[in-house]
């Protein structure tokens, strides 16, 4: 699947507070490792249920719909913990998904705090705890990977080219920058 110059839609959302309804989520169609080719922004509800839509919204009226061969999210979830299916995510666009997390996800803490916060915390973790999480060395630290339509191998293949510095693929990477820019007027963070 991987190819040099192929499109990957790096995703994530914006910064938020708990009073906010609704948080910025931006997409980044990037060819190859460093060529922007469009933004994408939409928003989705904090802490709610619609993130998958929202995604498979973002696939489907873009331009670049049949060019996008990778989704990639800085993490299983966005706006806190409005969680990603993944599995539905790629069925529904043919699109390979690959959620990125920087640090090893502590799943029995995610899943109290679900279970604290949520009505349907069994759904979130059954969808948080679908795929496996694979660890992928960079020349830095690790990061942690759920995939669903890319195996393993691939998947490691994907994100090595993707890194162009640092340990974060360079799509979830400029999505970041610039969704705390929309925010907050200028880039800051972890990118």
């Amino acid at each position: 699947m991987y190819k040099k110059n192929m499109r990957i839609l790096g995703v994530d959302d914006g910064p938020f507070t708990f009073n906010d309804r609704s948080v910025l989520v931006v997409g980044v169609v990037v060819r190859g490792v460093n060529y922007v080719e469009g933004v994408i922004k939409k928003r989705v509800k904090r802490d709610g249920f619609d993130s998958t839509d929202v995604l498979i919204k973002m696939v489907d009226n873009s331009r670049y719909k049949e060019q996008i061969r990778v989704i990639m999210t800085d993490g299983i979830a966005l706006a806190g913990f409005n969680v990603i299916d993944i599995g539905r995510l790629y069925k529904t666009t043919g699109k390979a998904v690959v959620s990125i997390t920087r640090d090893k996800p502590d799943e029995r803490m995610v899943e109290e705090a679900l279970k604290n916060h949520f009505k349907d915390w069994k759904k979130r973790v059954k969808m948080i705890e679908e795929y496996p999480l694979i660890e992928v060395k960079t020349v830095y630290k690790p990061i942690f990977v759920k995939s669903v339509g890319v195996d393993e191998n691939e998947t490691k293949t994907i994100i090595k080219h993707a890194i162009v510095r640092g340990r974060l693929p360079e799509p979830i990477r400029l999505a970041h920058l610039i969704a705390s820019a929309y925010v907050k007027g200028e880039s800051y963070g972890r990118a």
